[in-house]
C-alpha cells in the first residue's frame, strides 16, 4: 500500500514541477517587457467606387487587355523565313534567351486566342509565358495575361530564331 501512496505522491510532484515558471534570460519580470515600436509611416491609400456588378461585360468578365505596343519591324517576318504550321510546333523545345537556357513546351490546347503552353527553368519575363500562337511566318509568344512577350521566325528545320520585347534574341531548338 505505501508503494502505491509513493507512486501516486511521485506523480503529483512531477506535474505539479512541469507548471512552475522558469526563466532563462536573468531579468525581472517587471524589467522584460520591450519598449513600445515607434510609429512608422505608411503609403498612401487609393480608393474608389467599384463598377457594379456585371459592368464591365454582358457575360459578367472584365474585358481582355490590350495587346502590348509593338514596332511595325517586329510584325513583319524577315524575308528569309521559312513557312510555319502549327502542328509542327508542338511539344519540347530547348529555350536559349539571353546567355540562358530553358525548356518550353506547346500544346494544342485553345487558351484565348492562342493556344496553352508554357516553360520551366526560364528567367525573366519567359517565366510568365503561358500562351502562343502562329500569325503567317511568326511564332508569337505571349504571358498569361494575352501581352505578346516575343515573336520567332522558322530559320531552319527544327530551328526558331527571334527577339523578345526588350530586345533580347531567343531561340528555340529540338
Amino acid at each position: 500500500m505505501k508503494l502505491k501512496h509513493a507512486a501516486t505522491g511521485v506523480a503529483i510532484l512531477l506535474s505539479l514541477a512541469g507548471c512552475q515558471r522558469t526563466s532563462f534570460s536573468g531579468m525581472e519580470s517587471s524589467s522584460s517587457a520591450l519598449p513600445p515600436l515607434e510609429a512608422q509611416p505608411v503609403p498612401s491609400v487609393q480608393s474608389g467606387q467599384l463598377p457594379p456588378p456585371g459592368a464591365t461585360s454582358p457575360s459578367g468578365f472584365p474585358a481582355a487587355p490590350a495587346p502590348a505596343t509593338q514596332t511595325a519591324a517586329t510584325d513583319v517576318a524577315p524575308a528569309t523565313a521559312l513557312d510555319i504550321t502549327k502542328e509542327s510546333m508542338v511539344g519540347n523545345w530547348r529555350v536559349s534567351n539571353a546567355g540562358a537556357s530553358c525548356d518550353m513546351f506547346l500544346t494544342l490546347t485553345n487558351l484565348g486566342s492562342g493556344s496553352r503552353g508554357g516553360t520551366r527553368g526560364c528567367a525573366g519575363p519567359l517565366t510568365t509565358m503561358g500562351s502562343w500562337e502562329v500569325a503567317g511566318k511568326q511564332v508569337v509568344l505571349k504571358d498569361r495575361s494575352g501581352n505578346v512577350l516575343g515573336r520567332l521566325y522558322k530559320s531552319a528545320d527544327a530551328r526558331y530564331d527571334g527577339t523578345t520585347n526588350t530586345g533580347q534574341p531567343i531561340s528555340l531548338s529540338r
